[in-house]
């Protein structure tokens, strides 16, 4: 699950971190009273207008711009709120801007320049393990600094019998550059935000850019914050937070009826019953010459009720110009699951318009074979992966 920036700093700061202080307004008016009492509890004089959008780059889409009075916050805020914004992470409609950020100015002058860094706690999927990634290139796309200066790009693996432990920190903080109170102000950042990133069960943790002020405070100045959806059940407050308006409404659908779905950009749909036959299915289709318009894992309860939910889903893409139902019949009967079409193409009616191909192997997988052949419906079975491959191959002909 994606958090809004400011989601994401409150997590950080219940957890010591220091973060760049803002609060969140939907309309001008809410923004120019936001802005006001940012003064006063913080003292600063220029304002940052800040997108709340589920989407990286937003400064490049126009979504981050700097106000130095009320009547500028008053107009980006109006400018950028409704916006629909278009950032490298976007499609090309981009993202509707529902609220702002009003957050403090923190690139005052002072002793020494602010520095911008680039920081990410992640899972190293290669080792198992959890990773601090940093650069000294902050406030730049991290994939642009790992193309052209990968020396720049550190890495600290963490032991999770072990936890962060004071060195590690410490190098982090020599990595960068730092020395003196910017030093030390760095260690309790790096194991603040690790803390905050195990406590919350997250799965990415992204600061950037992480800045040390120009009088040697570290802070977040930026927050992308994922969690891990399998373990809301234990922070209920993190799942209160979840924003619908930013996710793929056929996606959340799909959650709301217990589908495990992803909208794809292709022109077949699939229905499956197990996530690794899921991925084999796509790749199938793919070889022959189609593209999978979803991953669908209907799990092991395909009954007619399930199967025709899924096909609801499917053919809310437009793009979907067949069906591939494959099926392996371990816990759950082939018969069924071809039963379970039967009765779904019937109830549906008119509403299926796409050729649909259904490979059945398994438990009961001919007496499957024979309900889906008599049906009388404009329905195909399959035995063989190769098969189904072919009859994909020849309804997108």
């Amino acid at each position: 699950m994606n958090l809004h920036e400011y989601q994401g700093k409150e997590i950080l700061a219940s957890f010591g971190v220091r973060v760049q202080r803002g609060k969140v307004a939907t309309t001008p008016a809410e923004a120019v009273a936001a802005a006001k009492q940012l003064t006063e509890e913080t003292g600063t004089g220029w304002h940052v207008i800040k997108a709340q959008v589920h989407a990286g780059g937003r400064g490049k889409g126009g979504g981050v711009k700097l106000a130095k009075n009320l009547q500028e916050v008053e107009e980006i805020a109006g400018q950028i709120i409704g916006m629909d914004l278009v950032t490298p992470q976007t499609s090309a409609e981009g993202k509707r801007v529902h609220q702002v950020l009003v957050a403090e100015d923190v690139y005052y002058p002072g002793d020494s320049e602010p520095n911008e860094f680039y920081m990410s706690v992640l899972l190293n999927r290669a080792t198992g393990r959890n990773m601090i990634m940093y650069s000294t290139e902050g406030g730049m796309d991290i994939e642009t600094v790992a193309e052209e200066t990968p020396h720049l790009i550190f890495t600290e693996e963490i032991d999770a019998a072990q936890g962060l432990l004071p060195f590690q920190a410490r190098r982090v903080a020599f990595n960068l550059g730092l020395s003196g109170t910017a030093f030390k102000e760095m260690t309790k950042f790096v194991t603040s935000l690790y803390k905050a990133y195990v406590s919350s069960d997250s799965s990415l943790f992204e600061i950037n850019p992480v800045l040390k002020t120009s009088d040697d405070k570290i802070m977040a100045v930026d927050a992308k914050v994922t969690l891990d959806d399998n373990a809301l059940f234990r922070h209920k407050d993190y799942a209160a937070m979840r924003d619908l308006r930013e996710e793929n409404p056929i996606e959340v659908e799909a959650k709301e009826v217990g589908l495990n779905y992803v909208d794809l950009d292709g022109n077949v749909g699939c229905m499956v019953n197990g996530a690794g036959l899921a991925m084999a299915t796509m790749d199938l289709i793919k070889m022959a010459g189609g593209e999978p318009a979803n991953f669908l894992d209907v799990g092991g309860t395909a009954d007619a009720k399930r199967v025709e939910e899924a096909f609801r889903i499917i053919l809310k893409d437009p793009n979907v110009k067949a069906i591939l139902i494959n099926i392996f019949g371990g816990i759950v009967r082939c018969d069924r699951v071809a039963q379970g079409v039967v009765d779904a193409y019937k109830n549906m009616g008119d509403a299926i318009q796409v050729p649909i191909i259904v490979r059945l192997q398994g438990t009961n997988a001919d007496i499957a074979k024979e309900l889906i052949d008599n049906s009388g419906l404009a329905v195909e079975s399959a035995v063989e992966f190769q098969e189904a491959a072919d009859k994909v191959q020849a309804v997108l002909a």
